[in-house]
């Protein structure tokens, strides 16, 4: 089975990697569910994919609600009698010295990057079960292979993340579960336009990534691949960076 026909849920989907990854798949023949927090932007992408004659829904989620998760698989096989895949892409950060001791940006990195792929796990795991077969696909970042000072916290939810990754893996050679990271570098996105909170060093850092970061769309391509794989096939890791990240 390859890219057409599976039906792919994408987290994150309003913006960014999210938003091409849907975007690129349905391209490909992929059924595809949307969830972001954003509805009225959700509504605009899956408008301009079915106008194009892809097939596309939406579900308004919020990762850090285990709910909103189960709806978004829920929706997937209610409408299109399975789910193939999970994307889990949404994800936040916010960049400081740990010394500035930001307890509430650590706790929102954690509930949204580490939390929120715990409730998509929980969500989809039962279903690829039920159905003998299933892929999750997890957008962390290079800064999880590259420690940085001020990124400290956004790191670690990142290596987090691909430690669940790697466990349920060798829980799961029976063969019904693939699971991949994917860890993109400086890609051009929203990621960071939230980051800090002086508007003058934000400003710097969306200079940077506008001029050394590549489109999201390549990061779309490397999660198409692994998801294309045949099914004894699985592509655990891929790291996509820009040629002139240091």
């Amino acid at each position: 089975m390859s890219i057409e026909g599976k039906v792919v849920a994408v987290t994150g989907a309003s913006s960014g990697i999210g938003e091409a990854t849907a975007r690129h798949l349905a391209s490909l023949g992929a059924v595809v569910v949307l969830g972001a927090r954003r509805a009225d932007r959700l509504d605009q992408i899956v408008g301009e994919i079915t106008a194009g004659g892809g097939v596309a829904t939406a579900v308004r989620v919020d990762v850090t609600d285990p709910a909103d998760l189960r709806s978004l698989v829920g929706v997937a096989v209610e409408r299109f009698g399975r789910l193939d895949v999970l994307v889990g892409n949404a994800g936040i950060t916010k960049i400081g010295p740990m010394a500035e001791l930001d307890l509430a940006g650590w706790q929102a990195m954690i509930d949204v990057n580490v939390n929120g792929v715990l409730h998509g796990i929980a969500a989809a795991l039962p279903v690829f079960r039920r159905q003998g077969s299933g892929h999750l696909v997890t957008v962390v970042s290079t800064s999880g292979l590259k420690i940085v000072p001020t990124q400290a916290v956004y790191a670690g939810t990142k290596n987090a993340v691909r430690t669940f990754l790697e466990a349920l893996r060798q829980e799961s050679t029976d063969g019904l579960l693939r699971t991949t990271s994917i860890s993109p570098g400086y890609v051009r996105t929203e990621l960071v336009d939230n980051a800090f909170e002086d508007p003058a060093v934000r400003e710097e850092v969306q200079k940077s990534m506008a001029d050394l970061g590549i489109e999201p769309a390549a990061v779309a391509r490397a999660i198409a691949f692994a998801i294309d794989q045949p099914e004894d096939v699985e592509i655990g890791d891929l790291t996509i960076r820009p040629t002139r990240q240091g």
